[in-house]
Order: structure tokens, then C-alpha cells, then sequence
């Protein structure tokens, strides 16, 4: 008898966050459209093969196709323009009390600095090349490298200039 209720008491549990968290039930409302969200807006695709939550993807973009970079205001329009209803961004509150809008904890993968994204002031973010660690042929070319000098922007002037 102990068995049964040890073997029923973690079922109905089972059953239970099933039948709570299922859209088995639910219908999608006819009268609400679906929202395109742009993850990062506009940006550089990457082969996700063995990605990890601290893998530099920017080392891993495949051959560009078109010129925005993730978090950047060119990149969020470009998503806009596109048909994007919302761009999902990323923001790190600097030593400043400033938000930057930009995805990775640290600079050192995507940027030519070097260091903690919230430990570094926005002044000294407003002078990295954002651009500078993307690279689709293991090394050999950083196609945006130097192309995207300052272009970190803070979280007011991602909402102001779109």
C-alpha cells in the first residue's frame, strides 16, 4: 500500500504542473495578431553548434550577409524596417549609473576591450569597436572590425532614436 501512494504522490504532482502549464486547452485569440520580436534587432547569425551560455558567438558568425551588428541603433531600425513589432535588447547598469545596451557580460569576445560590461564606465564603452571580434573564418578576416567604433548605445538613445 505504501508504494502506491509513494508511486501516485509524484504522478499527480507530474500530472498537475502538466495540466497547468499546458496550451493544450487554450486557444489562441482570433482577434489578436502575433507580435514579431527581433531578438538583439538586426544582427549577425552564427553556427550554434556546441554553444554554450559563455561561448564568444561572435568567433562563430558565419558569412555575413548584411552590415548591422546586434544592439546597435542600425541593427534595431533594420529590425523595425523589416516588419519587427519589438526588439528584445540586452542592458548592463555601468559604474556611472548608465544602462548600455549591449548582450555579452563581458567585452572581451565581441569588443577590442577588455574587462566586466558593468564595472566599465560609459564613457570608455562609447570608444570600443563593437565590431571588432566577429570573425566567420576562424580568425583569418574581422570583416567589422573598425567599422563600429562608439556605435555601444546607452538605453535612452536606443528609445529616443528609433
Amino acid at each position: 500500500m505504501k508504494w502506491k501512494i509513494a508511486a501516485a504522490v509524484p504522478l499527480a504532482v507530474f500530472v498537475g504542473l502538466w495540466i497547468g502549464n499546458t496550451s493544450l486547452f487554450s486557444r489562441f485569440p482570433e482577434n489578436k495578431p502575433l507580435a514579431i520580436i527581433a531578438h538583439r534587432g538586426q544582427h549577425q547569425i552564427f553556427d550554434r553548434t556546441n554553444v554554450e551560455s559563455d561561448t564568444c558567438t561572435a568567433s562563430l558568425m558565419l558569412p555575413p550577409t548584411h552590415g548591422y551588428l546586434e544592439n546597435t541603433i542600425s541593427g534595431m531600425k533594420a529590425a523595425f524596417d523589416a516588419g519587427a513589432d519589438v526588439v528584445e535588447l540586452d542592458v548592463h547598469l555601468t559604474p556611472d549609473k548608465q544602462f548600455a545596451v549591449f548582450h555579452d557580460w563581458t567585452l572581451d569576445c565581441r569588443t577590442d576591450g577588455k574587462g566586466v560590461t558593468e564595472e566599465t564606465p560609459m564613457n570608455v564603452l562609447k570608444t570600443l569597436d563593437i565590431g571588432y571580434g566577429y570573425t566567420a573564418d576562424g580568425g583569418r578576416t574581422f570583416p567589422f572590425r573598425g567599422k563600429a567604433v562608439g556605435l555601444m548605445p546607452t538605453l535612452p538613445e536606443g528609445q529616443q532614436d528609433l
